[in-house]
């Protein structure tokens, strides 16, 4: 149902495998998921742009192998052995790069996971050698980390990803509206997180409906801080 205008009602994020959807670009990275009992030694680095689906991967693997999702940035003072209890994933791993605190405890909660016979699984947004991390011995087992990337997408995928972008904020397009978004966005999928966003709060602030008229506002207003 499409949503009633001038209520901000809340995004709901579909994280479950039937909203991932597969295409060349992810392939590889979905793959490597399903096979996380056979993951060289144990543990596994899931990489690609802001936006290309690592924290949906993270859900789906997390269903899958009943594991804890935590941030790495909310590693300093965490109960590291009861972290460590069971399969993890730690996201956003390059955020810690300057957090000497975190590291220590992603070293040490690396450690307990595998120790443990659990498996990890860790995030980031460029390729792990560029992590920046500063703690050597913590640097080193990132980088014998096994590591696959989801790539840049291609029509097929955007096409998808604004699909269910818009779903997530209960917004229904006609048909004619995705093909000239694509026309028109920059192609990568930050841009069409940020451009969903942009049309809901249009749609909102104005009382419209989303059309190719109030997308065609959004796209030749530049974004916020752009």
């Amino acid at each position: 149902m499409a949503r009633q205008l001038g209520f901000d009602l809340p995004s709901r994020t579909a994280l479950g495998r039937d909203a991932f959807f597969v295409a060349p670009s992810n392939a590889m990275a979905l793959a490597m998921i399903d096979r996380w009992p056979d993951w060289s030694g144990g543990k596994l680095a899931l990489t690609g742009p802001t936006g290309a689906g690592k924290t949906h991967l993270a859900h789906v693997w997390a269903t899958q192998a009943r594991a804890r999702i935590v941030q790495a940035t909310a590693l300093p003072g965490a109960d590291v052995p009861a972290l460590a209890s069971g399969p993890l994933a730690v996201e956003d791993v390059p955020d810690i790069a300057q957090d000497s605190d975190a590291q220590t405890a992603l070293f040490h909660l690396h450690n307990l996971v595998l120790a443990e016979g659990h498996s990890l699984l860790l995030t980031g947004t460029p390729a792990v050698k560029h992590w920046g991390l500063t703690l050597p011995d913590l640097a080193s087992r990132m980088r014998g980390t096994t590591a696959v990337a989801l790539e840049a997408p291609d029509d097929m995928l955007l096409t998808a990803l604004l699909a269910k972008l818009l779903a997530d904020r209960q917004l229904t397009p006609k048909a004619d509206l995705i093909p000239y978004l694509l026309s028109r966005m920059d192609r990568s999928f930050a841009a069409a997180i940020d451009l969903v966003r942009r049309l809901d709060a249009a749609s909102l602030a104005q009382k419209k409906p989303l059309t190719r008229h109030l997308a065609a506002q959004v796209l030749d207003k530049p974004p916020a801080g752009g």
